[in-house]
């Protein structure tokens, strides 16, 4: 089934049409039911037949990932819990609903049905976690304050563009379900977690702030990193995370996908149509309007038909906004409709390098979940971009001064819709040059 819904209405010129069937290949490769199918059969998980099988899936990949273990999987396992925010019908495990991208009581109810399960493991258990992106704000488990104070905290810091790395230190420290807890509650058990990465440098550590992953960070780093944005008065909140390595003598973090999953076949994609790719980098990061400058200016340089391909995720700072209301686990704010904040990261992106293309260039950013803070999941700067706001009278530096790029976005039509994709590993960029 297609992945981008509004492909053909978007197809207007041969580039733009090149553009979506590589962004398309893209997602198709990174589909989590098939990516979790064809590697389970590869990855030859030890079971032993006298041990039980329990399987618990966190973040926005759990649903698609857990559906496809139950079909490979099926009568091997006792039991699970699934915590997402798209719901799945299930043969052997629960369903919890969460809510994102801040934790709620729900999260909270949510994760502490997860802790009690985990308890209940024994040394002659396995448990096989599927962890992705979107778990940090799932697993929410205060010992000292609300998800109320939570959602503060996180906030403030998305408004002076943290850095998702800076902003899990602080997400480890604030719940009792991240930062390797997961693993100490499953503990005399096995685990085997497959994850999902959606971080630049796929840091497995960071994926869903590490629950099952040992925490080389401490409360001090959080405490940093909290006077660092200016909400050092939080610091009471912290917690320390799991020291003790014998919780984690049983465990087995396995990067299962990555970005680089969809850049390869986005640069396969791109070969096939004529193109000469170049998969630049899967780590990028950056402000949002200043990366999109220094794209441009790369395919400025770039030979003809060239196709050059990135991942990462970079950051917006917003501007005018307050306070925020956002719709994405990191990087940028979302205000009410037509409010100043409102828009995420790949539409940011996207309308600051509006500023730079030129005839015959096309620089394509969209979110792999479907969502860049609205239901958009990204859009396209070219040429054609370009007319449709000259049309309506649209300045680009006027939507960008307020971050508003999902208002200006939804004048010219020039967005992606995906849908939720149940898939999670980064932002994509495809710049493309006739």
């Amino acid at each position: 089934m297609q992945k981008i819904q509004n492909l053909s209405e978007l197809a207007k010129t041969p580039l733009r049409k090149a553009a979506l069937e590589i962004a398309e290949a893209g997602l198709q490769a990174i589909d989590t039911r098939k990516v979790v199918e064809e590697g389970l059969a590869k990855l030859n998980l030890p079971l032993d037949s006298s041990e039980r099988l329990f399987v618990v899936g966190i973040g926005k990949c759990a649903t698609q990932g857990v559906l496809a273990l139950e079909k490979v999987l099926g009568a091997k396992i006792t039991d699970g819990l699934v915590l997402d925010i798209q719901e799945g019908q299930f043969q052997k495990v629960r369903f919890l609903q969460g809510d994102h991208p801040f934790s709620t009581e729900r999260d909270q109810e949510a994760t502490k049905a997860i802790i009690a399960f985990l308890k209940q493991m024994t040394e002659n258990d396995v448990v096989l976690f599927l962890i992705s992106g979107g778990g940090s704000a799932l697993l929410c488990q205060p010992e000292k304050h609300t998800c109320e104070h939570e959602e503060e905290i996180i906030k403030h810091l998305f408004t002076k563009g943290v850095a998702i790395q800076e902003l899990n230190i602080v997400r480890k420290h604030l719940s009792l379900a991240r930062g390797g807890y997961l693993a100490e509650y499953a503990y005399p058990a096995k685990v085997i977690s497959l994850i999902f990465s959606d971080v630049p440098g796929n840091d497995v550590g960071v994926v869903s702030s590490g629950p099952t992953m040992f925490d080389k960070s401490t409360r001090d780093d959080a405490k940093e990193v909290l006077e660092k944005y200016g909400v050092g008065q939080y610091e009471k909140f912290l917690i320390e995370t799991p020291k003790d390595k014998k919780y984690f003598e049983k465990v087995q973090n396995i990067l299962f996908v990555s970005n680089r999953t969809a850049l390869y076949a986005m640069a396969q994609k791109a070969k096939e149509l004529g193109f000469e790719p170049h998969i630049k980098t899967a780590e990028l990061t950056g402000e949002a309007r200043d990366i999109a400058k220094e794209l441009v200016e790369e395919m400025h340089e770039a030979p003809s038909k060239s196709v050059l391909l990135y991942g990462g995720e970079t950051t917006v700072t917003v501007k005018k906004a307050g306070p925020p209301r956002l719709a994405r686990e990191s990087a940028s704010a979302q205000g009410e409709s037509g409010e100043a904040g409102e828009g995420g990261r790949n539409l940011e992106l996207a309308l600051s390098a509006l500023k730079f293309v030129q005839g015959g260039e096309l620089l394509l950013s969209f979110a792999s979940d479907g969502r860049d803070n609205t239901e958009y999941a990204g859009a396209i700067a070219d040429s054609v971009a370009k007319e449709h706001a000259a049309k309506k009278h649209l300045e680009v530096e006027e939507y960008l001064e307020e971050n508003k790029s999902f208002s200006f976005f939804e004048e010219t039509g020039d967005y992606v819709v995906t849908g939720n994709t149940g898939s999670n590993v980064s932002d994509l960029i495809i710049a493309i040059k006739e």
